[in-house]
């Protein structure tokens, strides 16, 4: 079994994205500390697994534009993985997505 963390940036402003829901799986909802960061509790099984950014009401409590909705990310997590870490760099019309550390 794997545990499971996000963090995500704004890139267009050079800090974290604070606030930010984020759903795994369609199931499990967490929102980022202030440091733009979510740490998932308990452990997620090998295999196939999606993240949701809601990046659309992120953007309209702030009072910005963007193009996207939402940010889909599927990854896959190794068996005997012992941690994922997905980061996610977000501005109002591009978003990019790593494995990290």
């Amino acid at each position: 079994m794997t545990t499971l963390s996000t963090h995500v940036l704004d890139a267009a402003r050079g800090r974290p994205a604070a606030g930010l829901v984020v759903t795994l799986d369609g199931t499990l909802a967490a929102t980022t500390d202030t440091d733009g960061r979510i740490a998932f509790d308990g452990e997620i099984g090998a295999g196939p697994h999606a993240l949701e950014y809601a990046t659309g009401a992120w953007f309209d409590d702030q009072y910005r534009d963007t193009f996207f909705p939402s940010a889909h990310v599927a990854f896959v997590v190794e068996p005997d993985r012992p941690h994922l870490h997905v980061a996610l760099l977000l501005g109002p019309f591009s978003y990019t997505a790593y494995r990290g550390s």
